[in-house]
């Protein structure tokens, strides 16, 4: 990785993106591994994970994700869900936290050196542009090894530095755990995969 000891730098993780991501490559991230990575590379500002949630849920499969990292060093953005009914009449729910991130990116920016996306979504190119301008480097991490690619080409050419997900495996990953199996089969009807939820989140 391409990162200094004295740069003050801050994670912004997409959350439903990073976990579709590494789902895509066989494997989850272990959060805690996650931080200890970063923190023993550089001066560690801040770690924001943003994702949506269903309010009125009894249980919802990334709840206790969501209370984890948040007593343990990660900065949780969420807000709630949306239901709407898709053509078919179905239900179904959206969540994007995209203008959460990059509001939060841009007020970040003259407070650090380095900003690390966890995201390959192509939208945030201009976001990348913009704290580029104020002196920011900015290391993106998704992954070309799934298929398809789960980074778009203009937010990988637009970043200082491109992490490959893949080759972080060994130092974050984990294997999928028995109880998130289990979630999966357990997921809620309204949606048609939770691998769908994961992604509207």
């Amino acid at each position: 990785m391409t990162f200094y000891s004295k740069e003050r730098t801050a994670l912004f993780i997409d959350g439903s993106n990073l976990y579709a991501s590494a789902r895509s490559l066989g494997f989850d991230i272990d959060y805690k591994k996650l931080l200890s990575e970063f923190s023993s590379q550089v001066r560690l500002v801040r770690a924001f994970y943003y994702t949506a949630l269903i309010e009125d849920q009894e249980y919802s499969p990334i709840r206790p994700l969501v209370d984890w990292l948040d007593y343990n060093g990660y900065t949780m953005v969420t807000k709630p869900t949306k239901e709407f009914t898709d053509a078919t009449g179905r239900r179904k729910y959206k969540g994007n936290m995209d203008i959460e991130l990059a509001i939060d990116m841009m007020e970040l920016a003259e407070h650090i050196d380095h900003a690390v996306l966890f995201s390959g979504d192509g939208d945030f190119r201009r976001l990348i542009e913009a704290v580029q301008k104020r002196g920011v480097r900015v290391t993106v991490v998704s992954t070309v090894k799934s298929q398809p690619p789960m980074i778009a080409d203009e937010l990988r050419r637009q970043a200082d530095f491109f992490l490959e997900l893949k080759d972080m495996e060994k130092n974050v990953g984990r294997a999928v755990s028995q109880r998130q199996e289990k979630d999966i089969e357990d997921f809620p009807v309204e949606y048609e995969s939770y691998d769908e939820a994961e992604r509207l989140a």
